[in-house]
């Protein structure tokens, strides 16, 4: 069990999060340890191109007006609960 670099929970399992995606030249870039609640959201509202323009740090993540709502809202909850993202209405119709 970790700490959610995102939310701050803990203790959380986490997944490795490439602030760079991958497809975009991140394969060997930084990565942040991400509760999975967190790491589903990221991509539930961002594509990986707009991650690689504007997401690429903790702190621009953590800056987001979409992911903040989602951080405010997350840190209230046990670090055990496991939730069900969608993916927003915007995310679905850029697809």
């Amino acid at each position: 069990m970790d700490v959610c670099e995102l939310c701050e929970r803990e203790p959380v399992e986490t997944t490795v999060h490439h602030l760079l995606p991958k497809e975009m030249g991140g394969t060997f870039g930084p990565t942040a340890n991400l509760c999975i609640p967190c790491h589903k959201q990221i991509h539930a509202l961002y594509t990986n191109k707009e991650i690689a323009i504007r997401l690429t740090t903790i702190q621009e993540l953590k800056e987001d007006e979409q992911l903040s709502r989602f951080l405010k809202w997350i840190r209230k909850q046990p670090p055990t609960k496991l939730m069900k993202i969608k993916k927003s209405n915007e995310r679905k119709r850029k697809r």
